[in-house]
Parts: C-alpha cells; structure tokens; sequence
C-alpha cells in the first residue's frame, strides 16, 4: 500500500512510518552483577534481564522450603554471602569475587544439622530470556557429567558456568530450555559440611556492573547529616500557585473537553496531586487535617486522590469497624465525617479531591452476594474483583454503595459530594481490569462454578453474535477473539456503572479502572468508556538508565495508554522496593515527561497511608516525611503547574490494526516504537475500528501533521545512540551514562549520576563531588532565570531511614560548586529545622558561586532560596 493510500486509510495526512519487526532493535551493552538480596548471578542487557538466578528448594513430596540469603559487600566487587534453609535444616556461607576481567567466582559452603532422607532437594535455577535474545544467543547448552552449562553462538556474548565438584542434578525443566535447575541436595541430606565452587566466565563484551550499592558508594551512611523532617512545615512555600484557586472549585465543575480538562469557566487546568490512603484519612486528628491542608498547598499540590477508604486491612474504614460489622451496606458516620473534613479544609487551600468509589472493598456473608461462598475461597470475607463483570448482586451493591457517597451531604460544606465542583472526578474501581488481570478469575479451573457458568454464558452469546470460535472466546489469557469478548464485557459494565452515576447528578469526569500492572494495549479500549483514561505506574532503580531500544520505563507505559481525543491522568506513580537511593530523581523526571507529552493529572503514590499525627515512620506510601521526596517534589510542582516546559511540536501517532491490537501483545514491553517515539515527541494512540465493539469511538480530532507509526517493531532512534534528545530541545536524556538535563528559560535542571563531570546548562554550571544527585534551579516569578528576582533552588541525593522503618534519616550531602547565572545584588538563603538565615555568596562574572557541601552539610531540607537583597 502507498503512503497516500495508507493516509487516506487512517483519515490523517502525514508521515507513515512501516515496517514489520519485533526483534531487537539494537545491539545492547551486555553487563554480568550480583543480585542485591542474594548474591546469585545477573546479567542484562540494555537495561533488561537476560539471565537471572534464584535459590529453589523443595522438602519432601515437593514441599516448598524456602529460602533465605544475604549480601554484603565488603569491597568493590567481593561479597560475603550468608544464608539459611529452616525446612531443610542447613546454613550457607559463602563469597562471590570477581577473579578477573572475565571470571566471576562464588564460593558456597553448606553446613546441614541433621540427616533428612525422601527430600526432592535443590540448589539454583538459572532462566535465560530466549525471547528476546535466543535468536542472537542460541539456546543454553549442558555440559557433559554435570559440570556445567554454556549459552553463546556465533558472534554473541558467550557464558560458561563450571560446578566443582559436579553438582547432584543438572536439567532443564520440562523440556524448556528457558530454564536450567542444578541441585546440590538431591534425594537426601547428610549432616555435616559440603563445598561448591562455581566459576562464571564470561566473553570479553560482557563487562562487569557494580551492585546498586557500590554503584551509591560504599561510604559509612552514619557519617551523613540525621535528622527528621518538620512533618508539619514545607521546607519551602509554593501556596502562591494555589491562592487563585481558593476556595477550589470556583471555576465551576471541571470537563474533560477533547484531550483536555477544563472548568466550567473555560479555564483549563493541570493537576499536581497525591493520595491519601487508609488510615491517613481516619485516624489523623482533627487539629492536624487543617495543618496537613496547609502543607500540601505549600508543598505545590492541587489534587489529593482519597484512596483505601473500603479496603478491609483498614480498621476502622469506611464502614467502621470491619472487626465488628456484619455486612459492607451501611456508611459510617465517624469515617464520613472525617472525609467530610478533609474535603473542606483541602478546599480551602485550593486542592481539589479525587474520589474512588471502590478500592478494595470486601463483602461480607449478611452482604447477600450470589456465589458468596465461592469467592471467599474459605476467608472471612470476598473480594469483588472480576466477578463484578458477571454477577448482578455485586453490580447492585457497589450501586448502593456510589449512591450513599455521593449524595452523601458533607458536614463541614454543606454540599453534597456529586454538587461540589472541588470534587474533580471519581473513580469506578481501583486496578480492576477484565481484560487482562482478573479474566482468569473466571475460569474453568478457579472453582468459581456460578460465576464460571455465567462467563461462560456471556462468551457463548458473544461468539454467536459475531462468527467468533466458542472456544478461544472464552480464553481470557491468550490475545485473539477473547480480548474482543473482555473489553465488551467490561464496557456493559461501565455503562450501567456510569449511566447510575450520571442519573444520581454526578457531573464531573468519570473514570471506569486505570490501565497497571503491565496491560497490554488491547485493555484500552473499553477505558475508553470513561471520561478519561488513567495510568498507574511504577519503577524501579535506574529508571533513566533503561535503554528505549531495548526496554521500557516507567515513563512508557503511561505514554502508551494516552488515547488521542482523551485526557491522561495517573493517579499513581512512584518507584519501588523503599528506600531506592535514586528515587529523589522521579518527582522531577515525572514533571518533565508529563510536561512534554501533554499529561493532565499526575498523583504520586502516597503522601502519607498512616494517621498524620506526628512524624510517622517511614515507608514507599509515606512521602510527607522522606527528604529524598520533599527536596525535589516542589520543584516538580512548579515546573507542571507554571508550565516550565514546552509540550512536544511532534506527535507521533500509534495506530494498530485489529489484528495487532486484538491478536498480539502489543505494548511497550514487546514495541521499541513506543518507547522511542515517547522519548521524542508526543505519544497518542489510535484504536481501530471493529466490527465487534460497535460502541468504541474511534472519530478523535487528531493532528493532520501527525506522524502515523503503522509497525509497532520500528525504532525512531538509531541502533547505537546512546542518549535522545525531546523534539523541543529542552530535555535530554542520556541512558549509557544516567543522567537526564532540564534546559529551559525557567528551570535547569541535572538529574543521576552527575558526580565527577562538568555540566552545564544555559544559566548553570555544575561540577559535584557528589555520585547521584537532583539538581535544579528554577525562577519564581515568570521570568527566566537569568533576569528572575526570586530564584529556588533544590538539591537532593540518596537518603536512608537510620533503621529499617524508623526516622531520623540519614542523608548524603549533596556536595561540590554549583554556578548560577542571575541579576547582581542578591541574597542566599537557605531553611533548615532552626529556621530561615542568610549565606554569604561570591558573584563574578555574572554568576552566583554556591559551595553546596559548605551550605547544605547537617541540613535535613536540601532547599535553597536566592532572593533580592532588597526584599
């Protein structure tokens, strides 16, 4: 097909990219390291796994013994490893040292108490990602008498693990050459002590990778500055942004209008937001909400999600106590009285409120659920997920339940929840999808039989209706006709859920579930149903170093769920397992990326989970308290709100067919367009027109200039870069060496691993001794930074509580001369616990020097404020 015809064919003049592959698209640099909780054997691949090694033991008749190791690092590249099997009754000790350019070795030492006879036994399993890399690699290899394995062809990487002596067992499971087990135990274990040495060496392309905590250094944490933030104060006050808005809602009901929101008004808004969750919304204190309002305002948030108001971990919730009630029908005066309360005082601050209507919520047996029984699967109560779609009882309770909210009159306002236009959306149910996480709740094989049999009903009667095969309808884990069948499913669903809503008075936006946990594109279409389409996503350590060539980021996976014609929000977003040491670069990489590809809403995930009523403890859902997040979360805010960065000039247009959507795992997992043409320009999707989903609305008003990528498998960089710059010029980011640069009039700013290097940008300069750091300078008054009167300046680094859940944190300095280009005559001051106090600061040539260790050593704020000395 010519590119005319293909243009005419989508309705949309532009540049057609085609192609037709889902290999890789790069040569990705190969790295071997250890993994931070074991010890074992990792290597990767621009950013992905290609192998990767566990512990795996069974007692007997295939009983799991778990277990458990340890690493510490003792120098750059040797490790002690400790470990321990109870079931089996044996101790581990061992080392993993890097021998050489191209050998690694462990040493194991195991110490069994006692003899156990009839155990299966076991040792390591080793799994090879063939998917992506068996057409380059070949498949793994068993060497001869158990001595080992080798994976490598041709002119790939090569690896070669030896076992001496031999261990007891060496295969292949099932016949899948993805995946290798070799046992130490096997059959029986005799007391006493027995040694394994295992050498791994591999090809002179594979380089060796420090562990993430090398990588941060391996320097003494109690040697950094301890403190605790203020919990009740901001280190700096960004409320200004909010003082048009108060109280929220005068604008009127917000809109979803196109791929926009915007109030009644006219006036269109973006949301910086976070949630409350749990036992913050219950149990803070009265005196506290109002102070807590005043910090979220000051800290640069307009949007608070309320979340885990029904889930049954929390007591009391939003039924009361879920130790003493019968049933889930009734709401709580108490608990709706301190929702009431946040609503109000957040009100008053110019924040608005996100309302989910369902989270977790569990049935009870006065509940008067048909199939109650078998959903409980022999707990006290029953998760509604996925069974929602097909039973009718459940469908009429979480009616009643929106009803009660909603018209709910609140105390403190006196407006009911579906009248007040400082509530911005609602939300039909959390992380509740058909169509790729909870179809196989369903199943034949789940022992659900009422809800299997009306399933299966619904599948025959959609097969029929569309010349489907009956017998791949139904199959909810495979992509084909199932996909077709899920999304309609949830769409009828959607739409009795939404046309109640709409019947009880709800005006604002409503959004049916997010697209989590990995979805695959073909879970958008009946999001479509609501007003707009919300992403959840989390990453991970090293999120700006995960090469678009290769694998996704966090950053892709929201990019891949905006449909053209809809407002994106995400209503959650953070990195995970606490305390990673970078996470202090995701506030500000999330504003950027937002920024440039036109998001609207964005809530990270959480502000706090447990009751605000003192300096908490600290934890991934409880940011009010971590100085990683606080140092550099406002900068975020006033980088979105104030609209510091240029949303992309480009957009790229991914448009698949049917059979692409439907009938393959289309996400940015398996497509290096997607993650490329992110990293580009603007990101949008377009579904296609079927037959079998009449309801889906395929008629968005997209831009004739856009760029239509017909083959998902094609990148938009090429094979060897190494960095990418946005189609604006104001954001970079370099992958290989983990840094990510902010270049705009208004905030520059240097995100990673900025140790070591001289950076500059158009107003800044940055030399830090620091490893991995946020810096970011920023102008408060609408000015660029170089004419601005009011200049903010943030800085943060790795941070780590003293204890494993316990404050004070301990936090590394960030350290090394920062320069600043500004207008003569200004005053340095920096915020700290003790208050606010001036610094003397040298000028020359234009520019502010700023010894940072000098400043911001013992300081628990990494804030800086350089102001006029007039003011």
């Amino acid at each position: 097909m010519s590119r005319a015809a293909l243009g005419r064919c989508y309705g949309i003049i532009g540049v057609i990219l085609l192609f037709c592959s889902y290999t890789l698209s790069a040569a990705p640099s190969w790295s071997l390291s250890v993994k931070e909780k074991d010890g074992l054997p990792i290597v990767t691949a621009g950013g992905v796994s290609a192998l990767t090694t566990s512990n795996i033991y069974w007692g007997k008749k295939w009983r799991w013994a778990g277990h458990n190791s340890k690493l510490l690092v003792k120098e750059p590249f040797h490790y002690e490893i400790t470990g321990s099997n109870k079931q089996l009754g044996f101790d581990l000790l061992g080392t993993a040292t890097k021998t050489s350019k191209s050998q690694m070795v462990w040493d194991f030492e195991f110490d069994a108490k006692r003899d156990r006879d009839g155990v299966i036994g076991g040792g390591l399993v080793f799994k090879f990602d063939l998917e992506r890399f068996g057409r380059k690699m070949g498949q793994p290899e068993i060497l001869p008498d158990r001595v080992g394995w080798r994976w490598g062809s041709g002119n790939s990487p090569k690896l070669e693990m030896s076992f001496d002596p031999p261990v007891k067992a060496l295969y292949f499971e099932r016949g899948r050459k993805n995946e290798l087990r070799a046992f130490f135990y096997k059959g029986q274990i005799r007391r006493g002590k027995s040694h394994y040495k295992i050498k791994l060496t591999v090809s002179p392309d594979i380089s060796f990778t420090p562990t993430t905590t090398e990588r941060f250094g391996l320097a003494d944490i109690k040697k950094w500055p301890k403190a605790s933030l203020d919990w009740r104060r901001s280190p700096v006050d960004l409320s200004f942004l909010n003082d048009p808005e108060k109280p929220a809602g005068k604008h009127g009901f917000l809109k979803a209008v196109g791929d926009k929101l915007v109030f009644e008004d006219g006036t269109q808004v973006r949301f910086w937001g976070t949630n409350l969750s749990a036992y913050t919304l219950f149990q803070t204190p009265k005196s506290e909400i109002k102070l807590q309002a005043k910090r979220l305002s000051a800290l640069g948030f307009n949007l608070v999600r309320l979340h885990h108001h029904d889930s049954p971990w929390v007591n009391p919730n939003i039924f009361g106590d879920s130790k003493k009630v019968s049933d889930t029908q009734l709401l709580d005066k108490k608990a709706l009285e301190n929702i009431d309360l946040w609503i109000k005082c957040l009100k008053d601050e110019g924040i608005y409120s996100w309302l989910d209507l369902h989270v977790q919520r569990a049935f009870k047996s006065d509940d008067q659920i048909y199939g109650y029984d078998e959903i409980r699967k022999g707990k006290q109560h029953a998760d509604l997920k996925g069974y929602n779609y097909v039973n009718l009882s459940i469908q009429q309770a979480m009616k009643r339940f929106n009803e009660a909210y909603v018209t709910h009159r609140n105390r403190y306002t006196g407006i009911q929840y579906k009248d007040d236009p400082a509530i911005a959306a609602v939300m039909i149910t959390n992380e509740n999808d058909i169509t790729h996480h909870f179809g196989n709740a369903l199943l034949p094989d789940k022992k659900v039989p009422k809800h299997n049999r009306l399933y299966m009903d619904e599948a025959k009667i959609f097969a029929r209706k569309y010349g489907l095969p009956e017998n791949k309808v139904w199959r909810s884990w495979e992509h084909g006709p199932s996909k077709l069948f899920l999304n309609d499913l949830e769409h009828r669903f959607n739409e009795k859920m939404i046309g109640h809503l709409r019947s009880l008075g709800v005006k604002v936006p409503i959004v049916t579930t997010s697209t989590w946990g990995r979805n695959q594109l073909s879970s958008l279409p009946a999001l479509t149903d609501g007003d707009i389409i919300d992403v959840h996503s989390y990453g991970g350590v090293g999120e700006l170093e995960k090469s678009p060539l290769v694998v996704p980021n966090m950053m892709h996976w929201i990019a891949a769920a905006q449909v053209g014609g809809k407002p994106l929000t995400v209503t959650e977003w953070n990195v995970s397992p606490f305390p990673i040491p970078d996470r202090h670069v995701a506030p500000l990489y999330m504003a950027a990326m937002a920024s440039h590809q036109g998001w609207d809403a964005l809530m990270l995930y959480a502000y706090a989970q447990g009751p605000l009523k003192s300096a908490g403890r600290p934890s991934n859902w409880q940011a009010y308290n971590d100085p990683a997040l606080i140092a550099t979360l406002p900068a975020a805010a006033l980088l979105y709100r104030k609209q510091h960065v240029k949303e992309a000039v480009t957009t790229y247009l991914i448009s698949p067919n049917k059979a692409a959507i439907f009938y393959k795992s289309l996400s940015p997992e398996t497509s290096v367009a997607i993650r490329t043409a992110a990293e580009k320009g603007k990101l949008l999707i377009r579904l296609p027109k079927v037959k079998e989903l009449p309801w889906l609305n395929t008629d968005q008003s997209l831009s004739a200039s856009a760029i239509v990528v017909d083959d998902p498998g094609r990148a938009l960089l090429n094979h060897q870069d190494t960095s990418v710059a946005s189609d604006t010029g104001e954001l970079s980011r370099n992958w290989a060496d983990g840094m990510y640069t902010i270049n705009t009039p208004r905030t520059q700013g240097l995100l990673g691993w900025l140790g070591g290097r001289d950076l500059g940008l158009k107003d800044i300069q940055a030399k830090l001794i620091t490893r991995n750091a946020s810096i970011v300078v920023q102008s408060l008054d609408e000015k660029p930074i170089a004419e601005s009167g009011r200049i903010l300046v943030s800085a943060a680094a790795p941070s780590v509580p003293s204890l494993k859940n316990k404050l004070p944190f301990y936090t590394e300095p960030v350290e090394g001369m920062l320069k600043i280009r500004a207008l003569k005559g200004m005053l340095l001051s920096i915020k700290s616990i003790a208050g606010e106090k001036n610094v003397p600061v040298e000028y020359r040539d234009g520019f502010y020097s700023i010894d940072l260790g000098l400043v911001m050593r013992g300081r628990s704020q990494a804030m800086l404020t350089v102001r006029e000395a007039a003011q």
